[in-house]
């Protein structure tokens, strides 16, 4: 990872953005480690799903913080 100079414009905003994408990292990799054992097709499906929202809001995190920068 590249170090900066200045502060980015939204400190704070910039903090909630690297909390979401270490906490969404963290819950996908929980539902996936899961999926292989989930009771019927459902229950999977709903995991899947869940990590594939997960993963829509980790990539838009992501972008927002590549726009602080």
């Amino acid at each position: 990872m590249v170090e900066r100079f200045l502060e980015a414009d939204d400190p704070v905003l910039e903090q909630v953005l690297k909390w979401t994408v270490e906490r969404d990292a963290a819950d996908i990799r929980q539902l996936l480690e899961w999926l292989p054992n989930a009771a019927n097709r459902r229950d999977q499906r709903a995991l899947l799903g869940r990590a594939q929202s997960l993963m829509a809001e980790l990539e838009a995190a992501m972008n927002e913080l590549n726009q602080l920068e």
